[in-house]
């Protein structure tokens, strides 16, 4: 073999050895860590409260995990999306009540509430009480008032304003206190439905806490005067009586601590103060027991 020939032989013989080489691949991607997964609520087996189970207070709830369906005493509650809901017992309500919650799987938790009672402020007093007959003008006049109040309260609104801490819509001296009432020989008058708050014509009162306006009267009503009414969510709703003035209108929704009209002495009155009145459903509750003690200016 010539010197060429060989040449040519070793040179393809590098060829084929630089052809059968590894290649060299790329590193493999690393694998994408697992999407980290949101912890899981804790499982609820029974009811939690806050606030007073007691005459005339109201109480947030918590319903076990998977409630589908929630009764008070047979009566249905409405119950929010996180499982919440509210409550309230009457001035005069009954000392038990039971709470029943119908799980997603068909299986039942009950939970037995002990109402507890109030001693009310009660003045007896050496006089009959006056029962008069409503005139036929009195009558006519006060009945479409009355439609108009219950068409308010029956509004179920949309508004958070049940979860928060209730505000004083005024500040000053209490000249009437929730549950109080008067006996004449006897014969029981009908009992204080809200709190009175003396103050002087025209001083603005607040939204308590967020709302719907359900009712704000054009013109002084017979009892009431002019009369405001939001609606707080659930079932829950204050009334603001006897006002000079009102500033909101009837679908506006306000935020607590928001001006909403005046103190004055409308309707039936013996002098300028607000009377404000809390119900859930047909309980009547105190306004006291959800606002806490009153903070003045001054810290007085």
């Amino acid at each position: 073999m010539t010197a060429m020939a060989r040449r040519a032989g070793a040179g393809l013989a590098l060829l084929l050895v630089a052809g059968c080489a590894a290649v060299p691949h790329a590193p493999p991607e690393p694998e994408a860590a697992p999407a980290e997964r949101a912890p899981e609520p804790p499982v609820r087996p029974g009811f939690s409260f806050e606030g007073a189970i007691t005459q005339g207070g109201m109480v947030i709830g918590t319903a076990p995990s998977h409630t589908r369906a929630l009764a008070l005493d047979g009566r249905p509650i409405a119950l929010d999306a996180d499982d919440r809901f509210v409550i309230a017992f009457d001035r005069d309500g009954k000392a038990e009540a039971q709470l029943v919650a119908t799980l997603a799987n068909g299986r039942t938790v009950s939970e037995r509430l002990v109402v507890a009672a109030r001693a009310w402020q009660v003045e007896r007093v050496d006089v009959a009480l006056r029962a008069g007959t409503p005139s036929a003008e009195f009558e006519r006049i006060r009945a479409p008032e009355v439609a108009r109040i219950t068409a308010a309260r029956a509004v179920m609104a949309h508004s958070e304003g049940w979860r928060q801490r209730f505000l004083w819509p005024a500040t000053g001296r209490i000249s009437g206190v929730f549950g109080s009432q008067r006996i004449y020989r006897g014969q029981p008058g009908a009992y204080h439905s809200g709190v009175d708050i003396a103050g002087a014509t025209g001083t603005p009162i607040v939204a308590p806490a967020d709302g719907v306006v359900v009712l704000a009267t054009e013109k002084p009503f017979t009892l009431e005067g002019n009369l405001l009414i939001v609606d707080h969510g659930m079932g829950l709703n204050s009334a603001f009586l006897h006002l000079s003035r009102i500033d909101v209108r009837e679908g506006q929704q306000v935020r607590r601590g928001q001006t909403i009209g005046a103190i004055g002495a409308t309707g039936r009155s013996t002098g300028p103060h607000l009377h404000w009145a809390l119900k859930w459903r047909d309980a009547r509750i105190d306004p006291q027991l959800l606002a806490g003690a009153m903070e003045r200016a001054g810290g007085n």
